[in-house]
């Protein structure tokens, strides 16, 4: 899904005039998330209408959209689950990962799919999950991510490795797009790289698992105790410095 951190139900500027807003998703929302997935995947990637479905209603807090304020066109959608924390380490696939089994307690979430038609998006759909992970104790957030210009790299570089792709950097950020793209969400820990992870042609269907560590997660207590009406209060001034 920084997946990295994550915020409140607010509006932010996007492309100069619109603005996004974000909530939880509901069943009605999903004959628009199923044209998102058309529009941003394959067929051979994309979520159905009844694994949407699913996702919402197993996990309907943890089930996020960004849509337009002034069109109400969907944005960005990000589904999490909760996860264990050392479940990348017997995972070999997205579908293991997604499907993987639920603990009773943890502070880890797993982010299932994020797809977006908008940056902005994706970070307002962060705003407004933040209160509620630090209200609900959670304290990473893993995801899997592609590595479009890996094939490419590799073509240039013959005798290099994909892990030295993954690590590669200019200017302090990682070399790869999407990489770079989650790392200035906050997702900047990788834990591992997957081969056949997801079908995925520039990236070979490599996928790196990252995390990100929730701001100010370390005082789960304090949040707990708030309750989430002050959580939201005290995290919206924060927001705009740390996300």
């Amino acid at each position: 899904m920084q997946v990295e951190a994550v915020l409140k139900a607010g509006h932010q500027a996007l492309a100069g005039t619109v603005q996004a807003v974000a909530r939880f998703l509901t069943a009605s929302d999903v004959p628009a998330l199923i044209q998102l997935e058309q529009e941003k995947w394959r067929d051979d990637q994309a979520a159905t209408s009844d694994e949407l479905a699913q996702r919402i209603d197993t996990h309907p807090q943890l089930s996020v959209g960004a849509f337009c304020a002034s069109t109400g066109r969907l944005l960005t959608s990000l589904f999490m689950k909760p996860a264990v924390a050392d479940f990348w380490k017997h995972a070999g696939s997205w579908r293991d990962c997604a499907d993987g089994p639920t603990p009773l307690e943890t502070n880890a979430l797993f982010g299932i799919s994020l797809s977006s038609r908008d940056p902005h998006g994706v970070d307002e759909v962060l705003r407004f999950f933040w209160p509620h992970a630090l209200h609900g104790g959670w304290r990473y957030i893993y995801l899997g991510s592609p590595i479009p210009g890996w094939r490419e790299w590799r073509r240039q570089h013959p005798q290099r490795g994909v892990t030295e792709y993954v690590r590669a950097t200019r200017c302090g950020l990682p070399r790869d797009p999407q990489l770079r793209y989650y790392h200035l969400r906050g997702f900047t820990r990788v834990m591992c790289i997957k081969r056949n992870y997801f079908p995925h042609e520039r990236s070979e269907d490599h996928g790196v698992i990252l995390r990100g560590v929730v701001p100010l997660s370390g005082l789960a207590p304090l949040w707990h105790g708030l309750g989430l009406d002050r959580v939201r209060r005290i995290a919206r001034p924060i927001a705009e410095h740390l996300l």
